[in-house]
């Protein structure tokens, strides 16, 4: 039996990172979440209810660990003047992340973070970040992925950050490439008989007419969300979309009457998607336990990371053997 990866689960949200390093052996010694629905969650699927702030943790009582995750919120961050390294992160969450890493000093980083964060605060976040974790002693890679690349029915573009402590010496490192399996949502919905009760009955749906999918030579669907229409004025979650293609990105917060899903014309029946619907395409597993509150699941979806896309990241990581080095 090959040995445990121990590590530890920052903004752990209901888990995504903990499902990916189970596949790969992880054991998880601690995990901390501010949120008491997220918490419920996580506890009810993993046995281990996270700890609360962040900023109330004390790095020095959190267990050694090999493996630091962490999905931390995209905060700017104040540079005086060219230091730019551990002190311009103070006063931002990723100071206790950047706290963490420089007491235990784990062999890897695993961040990941909404695409705007590469351009935040016209690049001065992402480059005080890497900045301190190089300082920190890490050797630091980072990536824009899109889902639908690797298996996933859903548009939704995510930085990607992994460092590698520099004992390590480990100085490359290349994310996966696009993994060409083509998927469409229709693949991942419910039956129409656990749905009825998402359907919409509209007199203001309007469809593209003669619409038609191209396919490719091969016979698939394009691998992107396929607009067929809208509903009012065509605002955000008022986009009708084709469940051959892929899905809108599942958001926290969305508004209008798709809000959060997005809406699709599934078997010429309007709808937005059900939690389970958006829990399978994050990732997650059927035997997942998810919130009694369908506004709970959908807020916890809108923030989770795609679990697939970690998959393949830490496929690639396991090729280095850094576990061993």
């Amino acid at each position: 039996m090959k040995n445990k990866i121990k590590f530890i689960d920052l903004f752990a949200g209901i888990g995504g990172f903990h499902l990916a390093l189970n596949k790969v052996n992880g054991e998880c010694l601690f995990a901390s979440e501010w949120d008491k629905e997220c918490q419920k969650i996580y506890e009810k699927n993993f046995h281990l209810k996270p700890f609360g702030d962040i900023t109330k943790i004390n790095e020095k009582e959190i267990p050694k660990h090999d493996v630091l995750c962490a999905g931390f919120p995209c905060q700017a961050f104040s540079i005086s003047g060219k230091r730019q390294g551990f002190k311009d992160t103070r006063g931002t969450l990723f100071f206790d992340v950047a706290r963490i890493i420089k007491h235990h000093q784990p062999k890897l980083i695993l961040l990941e973070n909404v695409k705007n964060f590469l351009t935040h605060d016209n690049g001065n976040t992402i480059s005080v970040v890497k900045k301190t974790l190089e300082e920190l002693n890490y050797n630091v890679f980072y990536k824009v992925l899109n889902s639908s690349n690797f298996g996933i029915p859903q548009k939704r573009e995510r930085i990607y950050i992994v460092g590698f402590n520099k004992k390590l010496k480990i100085n490359e490192f290349k994310f996966p490439s696009n993994q060409n399996i083509f998927v469409s949502l229709k693949d991942y919905l419910l039956p129409d008989s656990s749905t009825k009760e998402l359907v919409l009955n509209r007199d203001d749906i309007q469809l593209k007419k003669d619409k038609k999918i191209q396919k490719d030579i091969f016979g698939n669907f394009p691998q992107k969300p396929i607009r067929l229409g809208q509903v009012n004025k065509g605002g955000q979650g008022e986009r009708i979309y084709s469940t051959n293609g892929h899905a809108v990105s599942l958001t926290a917060y969305g508004g209008g009457i798709g809000s959060k899903t997005g809406l699709y014309l599934v078997n010429n029946k309007l709808r937005k998607l059900s939690p389970r619907e958006c829990a399978r395409i994050t990732g997650f597993p059927d035997s997942f336990s998810l919130s009694e509150n369908k506004n709970h699941s959908y807020r916890q979806f809108g923030n989770s990371v795609v679990v697939n896309v970690l998959d393949f990241i830490l496929k690639e990581i396991m090729k280095t053997n850094f576990i061993n080095r």
